[in-house]
């Protein structure tokens, strides 16, 4: 499969391929490509396997238009979202291994219902505000701050 044309819309890149076929992704997996302006966005090549922005640094290979998970879970939206998190304080807070976490954000495992369950509750113990991002964790002796 290979995308012959892209366009932008929301949060969204869309493609069509060679036979018409119409595919979107959202711009959450790009963090490059989210926060470029247009004119930087309609700065690409195609290239053999995929799009590249030279100038962002960003790729996007044709074969991901054809992922199953085009829009990230819950759980990967809040933290594509907030990309400032310290995974190391919630692995110390969930007992889930930063490896696992990362698999789990990146859509490479599906959270148990367990795992899930811990992240969420994770989350819910989020406070953020305009000052600084703090982790505050029900589970965790530790109280960390970024």
């Amino acid at each position: 499969m290979k995308i012959k044309k892209i366009w932008f819309s929301d949060d969204y890149i869309y493609g069509v391929d060679e036979s018409g076929k119409e595919y979107r992704q959202s711009l959450l997996w790009y963090p490059n490509l989210n926060g470029a302006s247009d004119e930087e966005r309609n700065s690409y090549k195609f290239g053999h396997d995929g799009i590249h922005w030279r100038n962002l640094d960003e790729d996007v290979s044709f074969e991901s238009f054809e992922y199953e998970d085009a829009e990230p879970t819950p759980i990967q939206r809040f933290f594509l979202t907030h990309r400032d998190i310290d995974l190391d304080a919630l692995s110390k807070c969930t007992g889930i291994d930063v490896a696992t976490i990362n698999k789990y954000i990146n859509g490479f495992l599906r959270p148990t219902e367990i795992h899930s369950s811990k992240i969420i509750s994770f989350i819910n113990d989020y406070e953020l505000s305009a000052s600084q991002v703090t982790i505050a964790c029900e589970d965790c002796a530790e109280y960390k701050s970024k």
